[in-house]
């Protein structure tokens, strides 16, 4: 049950972090700098950042209890300390506890804010559903705003559906459980890598596209591109299909990052303030949602190719829609959140 009770709230803080950062920090640089402000290059920085922080957790939670067992063993000297209370393993997750206070910590010094209304339990508890309507209305009334949580679902999906067979790929690539297991680490590790590195090369991928709309397609294409390379290593053998993998793989986690930075800015220049942080929590829905769903069909698909490609067919559709229909930026206003429609910038 104290697994349960973890995972819950584990769950519930990644709900209640997924807007309200990237939120305040657009709403900062807007006030500063005006509405037309530049925000891709920091989006891009800071997923750039997150990227090579997972990347890092990657090495250091598989490492750490690794390393304990090494020479004198510290392992061991741990558990006599503390009467078996904290093994190797506790490691890891105990130092990302550590980091989480040392990040609330941040977020109450750094992340000023103008004073609000106090707030109780049941009013945050009765603005729920209220807050839902008003994600779903996102959109309904917005052209651009439906594309990225449509996009953000096919990303769902896709990662899903990665992040479940992957494990077994890995081991049949290898031969057995245990060097799969190391290969698959590894490709974390090197995907997050890869996604940071998507994510700093966006900027540079909107200017040489021409635009927001055109570098999000380039990149959905990307990652189609990988995740059919994916597939196609089922019907290969041998130290080729362990290459093609690994390069369908990194592909997939460049243009990750490369779609990020490019959406959210589209996304951050249809929003109001006020619905922002609203805004990014749908999308992460989407992407939750989508993903859960993905990964329960592709488990009950039989082994092979159609179990990665699947997710590819949306990947392509939401490519070829950004590029088929570039939608610009709203001529004379921006989304009401409320209404539900666009509304006039001087409003």
């Amino acid at each position: 049950w104290l697994l349960v009770v973890a995972m819950v709230l584990m769950g519930a803080g990644r709900a209640l972090a997924s807007g309200p950062a990237e939120a305040w920090y657009v709403d900062s640089v807007q006030a500063a700098e005006g509405p037309g402000a530049e925000l891709r290059t920091g989006l891009a920085r800071g997923n750039t950042a997150t990227a090579v922080a997972l990347a890092v957790g990657t090495v250091c939670g598989g490492g750490l209890p690794w390393v304990l067992g090494l020479g004198p063993d510290p392992g061991a000297r741990l558990v006599e300390v503390t009467a078996g209370v904290v093994l190797p393993l506790s490691v890891p997750p105990l130092l990302g506890a550590l980091i989480g206070v040392g990040y609330v910590t941040y977020v109450l010094v750094a992340l000023s804010e103008p004073p609000r209304a106090p707030a109780t339990l049941r009013g945050v508890l009765r603005d729920v559903p209220v807050t839902m309507v008003g994600g779903l209305r996102l959109g309904r009334g917005d052209v651009v705003v439906r594309r990225v949580l449509l996009t953000a679902a096919a990303l769902g999906g896709a990662l899903a559906v990665i992040e479940l067979l992957t494990p077994g790929r890995a081991a049949e690539l290898t031969g057995a459980a245990e060097s799969g297991a190391v290969l698959f680490a590894l490709l974390a590790c090197a995907g997050f890598l890869c996604t940071a590195v998507g994510s700093h090369l966006a900027p540079r991928l909107a200017r040489v596209a021409g635009g927001g709309e055109r570098a999000v397609s380039v990149a959905l294409a990307g990652m189609t591109v990988g995740l059919v390379v994916l597939g196609c290593t089922t019907w290969w053998g041998g130290p080729s299909a362990l290459v093609g993998a690994a390069a369908g793989y990194g592909l997939v986690y460049l243009a990750l990052g490369a779609v990020g930075p490019n959406q959210n800015e589209l996304l951050h220049r249809r929003v109001e303030s006020r619905g922002r942080a609203t805004a990014l929590s749908v999308q992460s829905l989407a992407l939750q949602l989508s993903g859960a769903l993905a990964g329960l069909v592709a488990g009950a698909l039989p082994p092979g190719a159609g179990r990665w490609l699947l997710p590819a067919v949306g990947v392509v559709v939401m490519a070829l829609l950004w590029l088929r229909r570039p939608a610009g930026e709203p001529p004379d206003g921006r989304f009401d959140h409320e209404t539900g429609s666009a509304v006039s910038a001087s409003v």
